[in-house]
């Protein structure tokens, strides 16, 4: 059997956004921790939620759900941080829940469904067809730099 045709498996850091499953690299997945105090930053596009400190390191969080042009939240639940490595360090993400590891064939990915808005294509490198559900693998340096592209986008 020839081994370069086999499928590699990757392994997917899974959380909820507004009842939507997405994933992100494990390898750009530096910790997930719950929400700590933010400090606003004056004229910063909406999507910043603010400054966190994260045992001396300053990480700036952004609003998963405003990245994607995603409702606000309804539930009083506490949101989660998904801290990712960038190209420009260390970001969080707040999300609604976090989900499992997940292991998936490469081989199997698909491309970014056309029914979904058009504010969150492009944060958005693929998809994985579950036995239930979609699982969206979010572009780790675009969804970072969201700040720069969201007024772009809006």
């Amino acid at each position: 059997m020839n081994t370069t045709t086999l499928a590699r498996p990757e392994s997917y850091c899974t959380f909820l956004v507004d009842g939507l499953l997405y994933g992100i690299e494990v390898q750009n997945v530096q910790e997930v921790v719950r929400v700590q105090p933010t400090t606003r930053v004056p004229l910063a596009p909406q999507v910043v939620r603010g400054l966190m400190n994260l045992r001396g390191h300053i990480v700036s969080m952004l609003s998963l759900r405003n990245v994607l042009g995603l409702p606000a939240r309804a539930s009083d639940r506490h949101e989660m941080s998904v801290i990712i490595r960038s190209s420009d360090g260390p970001v969080g993400l707040l999300v609604d829940e976090i989900g499992d590891v997940m292991r998936v064939d490469q081989a199997d990915h698909e491309s970014v469904p056309g029914t979904l808005h058009r504010r969150q294509r492009p944060f958005l490198r693929c998809a994985y067809k579950l036995e239930q559900r979609l699982l969206l693998i979010l572009d780790v340096d675009r969804v970072a730099t969201a700040t720069a592209t969201a007024t772009a986008i809006d």
